[in-house]
């Protein structure tokens, strides 16, 4: 754990100092007292959690106050670290593929840092053990494809992928296809994340949703939303339309290494129920890490 723990220390050097800046030093040799509380709630909107996520925790504490359990700043301090850390271990981010093969979609505005995950994903399955393959299945976006496949070579996994301008639904098809051949374990499929055809983009992934489960039934197994940390409380508003469109199953946040608005994670949990399975906090194909509640709370305070 100790590991875990450092690891997550180091990726969010920016969202701790942050965080720690904001509400540890207002902790920290104060007297505790109702101004006292209220302070402390707009430190942790100030930190990227949401007013609605701050609003949830100082509730509690205002609560227990007012009971007289929280005599001192180390019992706040404590208590703090409790309710964040049920917040986001109230879904669990256990990633667990048993179908065989098992199709994950990956969807998720241009920019958020959609491609380098899924080669980050392949990488780690593969590590793992798995058989996989990638389907290219952005074909809107220049190069969208050459990028995904220069992530395969780097981890030899093959890539399915068609012309630039193709149907993303014939992409799909074909890697679902040739996953059934190959025997794989576990099919990463990339998608569009052009944001400002809305409309465009959302019926394009109900249609890769639609072939996916014709053609394999209980497909897709996953489908993970990538987000960018940086965006901060936008990500709140995509996080709602995608899973409005296609229905999300869990987040990576990447980014998370070079932000201060990893707060963003709280947010996510309490607004939108949704896990986060992955985070990503750097640069490494090695620094896309699996999702552990406790030592993400450990880690900012």
């Amino acid at each position: 754990m100790f590991d875990v723990i450092h690891s997550f220390r180091e990726g969010l050097q920016k969202t701790r100092k942050n965080f720690s800046d904001k509400v540890g030093s207002l902790i920290l040799g104060e007297k505790i007292d109702e101004a006292f509380l209220n302070d402390l709630e707009e430190a942790l909107i100030a930190s990227d959690v949401g007013t609605g996520t701050a609003s949830s925790v100082l509730q509690d504490l205002k609560d227990r106050f007012k009971r007289n359990e929280l005599p001192t700043p180390d019992a706040v301090r404590d208590r703090l670290k409790q309710v964040l850390h049920e917040i986001v271990a109230s879904r669990p981010s256990s990633f667990s593929l048993t179908a065989s093969p098992s199709v994950v979609l990956i969807v998720g505005v241009n920019g958020s840092g959609k491609t380098t995950t899924i080669g980050k994903l392949a990488y780690r399955l593969k590590e793992e053990g798995k058989n996989v393959m990638l389907a290219a299945g952005d074909t809107f976006r220049a190069a969208a494809s050459e990028q995904l496949l220069i992530w395969g070579n780097r981890a030899d996994i093959p890539v399915i992928r068609h012309q630039e301008g193709a149907d993303p639904g014939a992409v799909v098809f074909d890697a679902v296809s040739a996953a059934k051949a190959r025997a794989v374990d576990v099919l990463l499929v990339d998608t569009a994340g052009r944001l400002h055809t809305k409309s465009n983009l959302m019926e394009e992934l109900k249609k890769i949703h639609r072939i996916l489960s014709r053609e394999l039934p209980g497909a897709p197994h996953e489908t993970l939303l990538v987000l960018d940390g940086n965006t901060g409380q936008n990500a709140l508003v995509q996080a709602k339309m995608f899973h409005e469109a296609i229905g999300v199953t869990g987040i990576v946040v990447t980014k998370l290494d070079g932000t201060s608005k990893g707060g963003i994670i709280f947010a996510i949990y309490q607004d939108m129920g949704i896990p986060v399975k992955f985070i990503g906090i750097g640069e490494s194909i090695e620094d896309l890490r699996g999702f552990d509640p406790k030592a993400f709370v450990d880690a900012l305070l």
